[in-house]
């Protein structure tokens, strides 16, 4: 594993203004070596920053900061794009044998940005169809009795009846006789004049 780490950092590396960190080791996946060919991938700040391919269950990676600084920085890697347990801290000309472990569905989760600016207000949608009708609601209470109206002005006398028919004409009475009443006012008259002397003398006795 030293020779393949040797191995692994070609001449023109050493010619370079900052040495890159190398790391090399075995690659599983899944409890299983990865296959020929599998992505193995150094991650930095939620950046891909160096790629290499697996070999007979192998991996060698050359992790170059280039124009960044990655010193004292962390690594993290991954396999067929599942995030291996296993991190490294970014060193200037180092080199680590790290046997890497990654398992199917772990992603891993970089370094969250900043949230954007708010995007300008798009404009306003089509209205939507009517709803269906809302159930009838309960009845209002009964409203309380209201005051009684004025008197209304009176109305205009009405037309005079016409004149009723002449009813029947009544019985002829029978014919009474002036000798029975004149005999019965002197009568009358005698009388009064009996019960005047009577009185008479009865005052002078």
């Amino acid at each position: 594993m030293a020779l393949a780490l040797l191995l692994a950092i070609p001449t023109a590396v050493f010619a370079q203004r900052v040495p890159p960190h190398v790391f090399v080791g075995t690659a599983s996946l899944d409890g299983t070596a990865a296959v020929d060919g599998a992505a193995v991938t150094a991650w930095i700040d939620g950046e891909q920053v160096a790629a290499t391919n697996a070999s007979g269950g192998e991996y060698n990676l050359l992790v170059d900061q280039g124009d960044s600084t990655f010193a004292g920085k962390t690594v993290s890697f991954k396999i067929s794009g599942a995030s291996a347990a296993e991190t490294a801290e970014w060193i200037q000309g180092g080199g680590d044998v790290l046997n890497l472990v990654a398992a199917t569905g772990s992603s891993g989760s970089g370094t969250v940005g900043e949230a954007g600016a708010s995007g300008a207000k798009g404009d306003k949608g089509d209205t939507g169809a009517t709803g269906p009708a809302g159930s009838a609601g309960a009845a209002g209470a009964a409203g309380s009795a209201g005051a009684d109206g004025a008197t209304g002005p009176a109305g205009p006398a009405g037309a005079a009846g016409a004149a009723g028919a002449a009813g029947p004409a009544g019985p002829a009475g029978e014919d009474g006789s002036g000798t029975l009443a004149l005999i019965a006012l002197i009568i009358a008259a005698v009388a009064l004049l009996a019960a005047g002397g009577s009185y008479m003398m009865g005052r002078r006795a």
